[in-house]
């Protein structure tokens, strides 16, 4: 499984380093922006029916604050407006990236 070997502020980004030597670096704005929370991003029932979502997705002046390994497949941000709820697995860092 390829996971990361090092996590970093970098600026006004967060720079991944991979344990198969590749690096990603996302912005914070955009990292929000694409947080996988349910609050973000909404959920649907087992109609297929949609429930929250469809908020802001410009988060101008967002900063990460910290962030924690979740197991061994996901990582946690823990940003400026109060957001943490979104796990961000590896496979799916490695898309935005």
């Amino acid at each position: 499984m390829i996971a990361p070997t090092n996590i970093q502020i970098v600026g006004e980004e967060i720079a991944i380093a991979w344990s198969d030597g590749r690096e990603s670096y996302h912005p914070f704005e955009k990292l929000r922006a694409a947080s996988p929370s349910a609050s973000n991003m909404g959920e649907k029932d087992i109609f297929g029916h949609q429930y929250g979502g469809g908020g802001t997705k410009s988060f101008p002046g967002i900063q990460v604050l910290a962030w924690q390994l979740v197991g061994n497949y996901a990582v946690c941000f823990h940003f400026s407006d109060g957001h943490s709820s979104g796990l961000y697995t590896y496979e799916y860092l490695r898309t935005l990236g």
